[in-house]
């Protein structure tokens, strides 16, 4: 059967009580939730990702399984945690053979499209249309991966990405048909390369501080200490913080990848400071304060793109009479840290790179400006893309659908705690160890296995997470009930055996 002629005969056997909702997916990759607006940030602003919220639902409390890029996007696709898809560090390659929610959606006549950011080593299946990045990919000149072979484009990947998905929109998919859109950008993912229209945002600005820039990693672990992700200590000058003259050879390599005008509105933006910067190089806390803003000046203006990007697809769904039977979903693979604890990146399961940000716009489903505080996840995009087609939730599949959630009701039995697992240990980049942990939204327990050592957060009493409270007997009792919670997860969702070091 041809597959409009499914989409039709499940329709007239009451597959919905109306047409089959269409869904674009807006995903970025390291879009930290502290630098979303409607997250409450202090540090930038997102009108356009806040239209999404504005009309739809928050969720405060969106975990991510496996904090890093690739093992992200296999959950998404699959609604498994990594130990089920094979997917556990960035490292591997996908099975392409395994179910997905695309091949379901795909089987039941729903068009569909992978457009940016894929970052699973082989090719997308279960996509009647991608044009994907080579893994990473690059801000400028971006070079793209079609079933027809390579090709580069010219211009900013984030605008590439726009015009890309926009020209799916318009003029190749069939308007009779139910469509799912994964949009999927490399912003503002290292090294934050800013596009020409924003490259001189931050100019003369002074972005507040986070609390812990200055974190001391006393009263934790040996791991916060021994991970090489610190502002002050393990960034590139050239490379993470655009300090180069146009003649130096990251200089000449990069302004041969950008269009015309871009040298000059990055000179304008960065001259002055990189030319102070290199006759006299900041050292101690004048260092990682000079490269904590510049790195956000620079992280924050990619945002700015993406942003702009949401607004491009946002106003062609209203204008061209989408937006009605259209699911929008902005969400990122995993939270980051924008100078918390004086790092970039994330992995870790603390709190700025465990949560992510996810909006969900539905029309005449979510309440307008609602906000959902249950904990939700990355393991339960598949079976809320499924769920809301209308079409049945695989078993074996490890997340379950928001719909309910979305539609202003708790189940009964809705999870009251999380999983999480990151398996990318030393000498890995950014030497952060393997670790697993448990949190009910409150209290986090988490077990650095490798190397024999346990946290233990009460996130009331101390937000940001500088002091474990593991050894605290006043906490021996919430100690016993998260270690008992981790290993009824660890069975529940089959997780295989530990290799554990000695408790030290």
């Amino acid at each position: 059967m041809a597959a409009a002629a499914v989409v039709a005969a499940m329709l007239s056997a009451g597959w919905a009580a109306a047409a089959p909702p269409n869904i674009v997916f807006i995903f970025s990759d390291d879009h930290a939730f502290q630098a979303v607006g409607a997250y409450g940030s202090n540090i930038n602003q997102t009108p356009n990702i806040d239209r999404i919220a504005n009309s739809g639902m928050r969720f405060d409390r969106c975990y991510v399984t496996n904090s890093i890029c690739g093992p992200s996007r296999a959950c998404i696709l699959t609604g498994k945690y990594s130990h089920k898809n094979g997917f556990r560090t960035n490292n591997d390659r996908f099975d392409a053979s395994q179910p997905t929610f695309a091949k379901q959606m795909q089987g039941a006549g729903y068009q569909t499209a992978m457009i940016g950011k894929w970052h699973l080593v082989s090719d997308p299946v279960g996509f009647d249309h991608w044009d994907i990045l080579p893994g990473q990919g690059r801000y400028y000149s971006p070079e793209f991966i079609t079933p027809a072979g390579r090709n580069v484009e010219q211009g900013y990947v984030t605008d590439v990405i726009t015009d890309k998905a926009l020209a799916w929109l318009k003029n190749d998919r069939q308007s009779d048909r139910p469509f799912v859109l994964m949009m999927q950008h490399k912003a503002p993912h290292r090294s934050w390369e800013p596009g020409p229209e924003h490259v001189g945002d931050g100019k003369g600005k002074t972005i507040p501080e986070p609390e812990t820039l200055f974190d001391d990693y006393q009263n934790r672990s040996d791991a916060a200490r021994t991970a090489t992700m610190r502002i002050s200590q393990n960034m590139n000058p050239a490379s993470d913080l655009m300090v180069f003259t146009p003649d130096s050879p990251r200089g000449k390599k990069f302004f041969k990848l950008t269009p015309e005008g871009t040298q000059q509105a990055w000179s304008d933006a960065y001259s002055e400071e990189n030319a102070a910067y290199m006759a006299d190089p900041p050292v101690g806390d004048a260092k990682t304060r000079w490269n904590y803003q510049r790195y956000l000046r620079n992280y924050l203006a990619c945002v700015a793109r993406v942003d702009d990007s949401v607004g491009r697809v946002l106003d062609y769904l209203d204008q061209s009479g989408l937006a009605e039977n259209t699911i929008v979903i902005y969400c990122s693979d995993q939270g980051f840290y924008l100078g918390e604890h004086g790092w970039y990146d994330k992995r870790f399961m603390y709190e700025q790179s465990l949560r992510t940000p996810l909006l969900v716009r539905w029309p005449g489903v979510v309440e307008p400006g609602s906000v959902c505080e249950q904990i939700a996840s990355n393991v339960d995009l598949a079976e809320t893309f499924l769920d809301a087609a209308g079409l049945p939730i695989p078993k074996d599949m490890q997340g379950r659908s928001l719909t309910p959630l979305l539609q202003g009701e708790t189940p009964d039995d809705w999870r009251k705690t999380f999983y999480y697992h990151y398996y990318e240990g030393p000498p890995a980049v950014h030497t952060v160890e393997q670790h697993c942990g448990v949190t009910d939204g409150r209290y986090k327990l988490i077990h650095f296995y490798t190397i024999g050592q346990w946290e233990l957060f009460d996130l009331q009493e101390d937000p940001n997470e500088i002091r474990s409270v593991y050894d605290d007997p006043a906490y021996a009792g919430h100690q016993e009930r998260l270690k008992k919670e981790l290993k009824r997860l660890q069975t529940e969702l089959e997780v295989p055996a530990i290799a554990a070091a000695p408790l030290r």
